[in-house]
């Protein structure tokens, strides 16, 4: 393979795997080289100023954790997002060429078919079925500072604990 060089990659195209999606749903497309914060913005103006009800965020190969960080992202600002998850595999086609042809001869391509990892995550404002598989609830929301039990985090609790012993020892 040290003679050849890559001349292109593409991706075979496929259906969304969600069944009854609207037409108009916004799908984001995340790729290796995307910047988190271009994705971000976008994505919260289509679900906050233009009043979108679903996004599906969907991603493969070394894209698949930066999905995934989009998603959670969006998760924890806006709330109250139910999501359904599926996970599969995507064809890449990559085109080689050889560096070194043969004299007089044509030149020499090569394709390969790799299957990578490929990760489609529907975040929806409304309620999707419980029963489909890989799907999320909402998670509960909570107040700025608390704990599920209400109780303070634990670095709350240290900070509260150096301010009272500050207190102590300027008292004394």
């Amino acid at each position: 393979m040290e003679n050849f060089r890559k001349v292109r990659t593409s991706e075979e195209e496929s259906p969304l795997p969600f069944p009854d999606l609207p037409p108009d749903v916004v799908e984001m497309k995340v790729k290796e080289g995307s910047k988190i914060r271009n994705l971000m913005n976008f994505a919260m103006a289509q679900m906050e100023l233009k009043g979108s009800r679903q996004i599906v965020f969907s991603g493969c190969g070394r894209a698949v954790t930066k999905t995934i960080t989009c998603v959670e992202i969006m998760k924890r600002k806006l709330g109250g997002l139910h999501q359904v998850t599926k996970v599969r595999y995507k064809t890449l086609l990559e085109v080689w060429e050889n560096q070194d042809p043969l004299p007089g001869g044509p030149a020499q391509n090569l394709t390969v078919h790799k299957n990578v990892p490929s990760i489609c995550i529907l975040l929806s404002r409304d309620p999707l079925d419980p029963n489909q598989t890989g799907y999320q609830p909402p998670e509960p929301q909570q107040g700025l500072g608390t704990q599920l039990d209400g109780s303070l985090p634990l670095c709350a609790r240290r900070a509260e604990r150096r301010a009272a012993c500050l207190r102590d020892t300027r008292r004394k």
